[in-house]
């Protein structure tokens, strides 16, 4: 993992517990042929679904395909609704939209912050996949979406 993302991710977790301010989301289930899309961060442990912060001014859509672009070199067509979730973890205060794209490209991840990604079936996630992604993950299987819960 890279040091100075490390660095910073834990000032941002010494930020969120004294200031607690109210951060938006943005998550991306990438589904193909019964796998989803993970992504390894550089600065924290586990499997998760790409995505990110919404920007001030930014819509929900241009949020996510600009961290589609970003994290993955992305091009989404579609997007559907999974749902709305809160995190409360670490002294955050998110909420994350997250959302399904079937029809999409992925082409080179355009920042360091990826260290890597693949697809991997539904039911074979690696160990080390956090668990707001594989509770998502069995939402969508499980057909019950749009869904309004905890990360």
């Amino acid at each position: 993992m890279s040091l100075k993302l490390r660095i910073l991710y834990a000032g941002a977790k010494v930020y969120w517990r004294i200031f607690q301010p109210r951060l938006v989301g943005v998550k991306i289930m990438f589904v193909r042929d019964g796998q989803v899309l993970l992504v390894k961060h550089t600065y924290e442990k586990g499997w998760h679904l790409p995505g990110g912060g919404v920007k001030r001014g930014e819509t929900l859509e241009t949020a996510v395909r600009r961290e589609a672009d970003e994290e993955l070199g992305a091009t989404i067509r579609d997007i559907t609704l999974l749902g709305v979730y809160s995190n409360v973890a670490e002294y955050k205060n998110d909420y994350i939209v997250t959302i399904v794209s079937r029809d999409f490209t992925i082409g080179r991840p355009k920042d360091d912050e990826i260290a890597a990604y693949t697809f991997y079936p539904f039911n074979a996630l690696p160990p080390d996949a956090v668990a707001g992604t594989c509770h998502r993950v069995a939402e969508y299987q499980a057909n019950r979406q749009p869904q309004i819960g905890v990360w």
